[in-house]
């Protein structure tokens, strides 16, 4: 089973819960994880099960890294505010490093998480996996 990894600041979890929502049937049928605060929302509003991780400031994106490092994630989508400083700055900087370093397909916006999600070659491919 596929598994992604939803993240969003808290500028940006309206925008989560929304496009959570919206993909609601597809996501369903994935694993799904996510930082504390942002998984505990898509359970509360939406309804689907994730396996929930620490905060992102707490240790959550640390986390998130190392499931990337070790190929534990086929999709990694990350709402992250851009106007906003954030305290933990340094560990999304990495978090993000790490997703193109192990070419894992992500996405910092909704319409780029829709490009992926909705993608032919997202359907059924582990992200490990070499493309066709």
């Amino acid at each position: 089973m596929q598994r992604i990894v939803l993240i969003a600041h808290d500028a940006k979890k309206k925008d989560m819960i929304e496009w959570v929502q919206y993909n609601r049937k597809s996501l369903s049928t994935r694993e799904l994880w996510a930082t504390k605060s942002t998984g505990e929302e898509i359970i509360r509003q939406v309804g689907l099960h994730v396996n929930l991780l620490l905060h992102g400031p707490e240790g959550g994106d640390m986390q998130v890294g190392a499931m990337i490092a070790e190929r534990k994630v086929d999709l990694l989508v990350f709402l992250w505010d851009p106007l906003s400083p954030q305290p933990h700055d340094v560990d999304v900087k990495a978090l993000l490093r790490l997703a193109v370093l192990h070419d894992l397909p992500s996405a910092c916006n909704r319409r780029t998480a829709d490009f992926l999600i909705s993608s032919p070659l997202f359907e059924g491919r582990r992200a490990h996996e070499p493309a066709p």
